[in-house]
């Protein structure tokens, strides 16, 4: 992976550092319609921004 592919997170790892379920963190990229900043086979790579959305949503 490239240098900017290295900061991006699947939506299991934001799951993981901010400590709630897998789940709770789809049903918020989905409720904020978040586009994720690259893919990998079939994995969304979503960025920092959209880990501190997701995180404030779930709030």
């Amino acid at each position: 992976m490239t240098a900017e592919t290295t900061n991006l997170l699947t939506s299991g790892a934001i799951a993981t550092q901010l400590g709630v379920s897998p789940g709770a963190v789809s049903k918020a990229i989905k409720a904020l319609g978040l586009v994720p900043a690259a893919k990998k086979g079939v994995c969304c790579l979503y960025s920092k921004d959209a880990v501190a959305k997701v995180k404030a949503s779930l709030k």
